[in-house]
């Protein structure tokens, strides 16, 4: 059975092998040129915020990939990772002062550019604004994904090619405009679950990150700490990934379960209606624990109630409330 160290040997090659400095000099901000990476950074996230926010109020997912490419946040993101790892505690905190300017740089920009949406009713509709908005457990997941082919790309010289790749598969800067934009049109509970996937985000890339990092042997390299307390920062990043993964899991649950109930629901309405001619279930829309089913019929009569409430009985558990809205202003209770 191989060893790590020949496992690391295969994945990574002594030939390939990024040094822990070179590493850092790609990652941090504060070494070597500090005023042309800081200036760089800014600019190219400021453009990055503009395009993004651009592309959520356009429901344009072309421009957002756009603005996924060209974002920098995942460079002091991952020196987190690193800085953790290294034990240099100076690159941490540095790196997290970087994360929080970007953060409010592009919630700033959003909050002035929500002033060309419409109406809060049309970000409802808005593909671009729901898809961050919600966030599930499987996108803590794909982050997870995500900040391995970082870290990994950044340990091998012959992998910065798929960097680009990376930085798409990673949404940073377009949750942060779907913050702005929801704040700036008083939608808060939408601003918080689109902050939410964000942090999740950054949490899970420095969870892999670091694993990498750590697993590529820098934690013994020689430019690195002897005597930090790295304990202490995995205990710390642990409790914050647990944080995070309680409400994404709670809210994919709950998710699936809406989903399930919701097919339930329609099917037990539509073989309700089967023996009335010309009758039509068009779907389910839920407001919290209450799903309301909307139907036609030709001549808007239905069937007995009874019926339909003895079949919903059956199929969704007793909290759920179900309203149907058969046209006309009418809407019946079943539970």
């Amino acid at each position: 059975m191989a060893t790590l160290s020949e496992m690391l040997h295969t994945l990574i090659p002594p030939t390939q092998r990024q040094t822990v400095d070179e590493v850092t000099e790609a990652l941090d901000l504060g070494s070597g040129d500090r005023v042309g990476k800081r200036s760089g950074f800014l600019i190219m996230l400021t453009l990055a915020g503009i395009i993004a926010i651009a592309g959520v109020i356009t429901d344009s997912t072309a421009t957002v990939i756009g603005a996924m490419i060209i974002a920098p946040l995942g460079t002091p993101i991952l020196a987190i990772g690193l800085g953790i790892v290294t034990g240099r505690l100076s690159l941490v905190v540095r790196s997290i002062l970087w994360v929080l300017a970007g953060l409010v740089i592009v919630i700033v920009l959003g909050l002035g550019f929500s002033v060309f949406v419409a109406t809060p009713e049309s970000l409802a509709t808005n593909s671009q604004v729901v898809g961050r908005t919600s966030p599930s457990f499987m996108d803590l997941v794909a982050a997870l994904a995500t900040g391995f082919a970082g870290g990994f790309a950044m340990c091998r010289k012959d992998l910065s090619a798929v960097l680009p790749g990376v930085a798409i598969a990673i949404s940073l800067v377009p949750p942060l405009g779907v913050v702005g934009v929801c704040a700036g049109q008083g939608l808060w509970t939408d601003a918080l679950g689109a902050l939410w996937l964000f942090f999740s985000n950054v949490i899970a890339l420095i969870i892999a990150g670091s694993i990498v990092f750590t697993l590529a042997g820098y934690a013994r390299d020689p430019g690195s700490s002897p005597v930090a307390n790295r304990r202490r920062a995995y205990v710390i990043v642990g409790v914050l990934a647990v944080i995070i993964t309680i409400p994404l899991a709670a809210n994919s649950i709950v998710s699936v379960a809406l989903a399930r109930w919701s097919v339930s629901i329609q099917d037990a309405t539509a073989t309700w209606l089967s023996s009335e001619q010309g009758a039509r279930v068009y779907g389910v829309e839920w407001s919290g624990r209450t799903a309301t089913v909307e139907i036609t019929t030709s001549d808007g009569s239905t069937p007995p109630i009874a019926e339909l409430q003895k079949s919903i009985a059956a199929a969704v558990p007793s909290f759920v409330g179900v309203v149907v809205d058969v046209g006309q202003g009418q809407e019946v209770t079943i539970q």
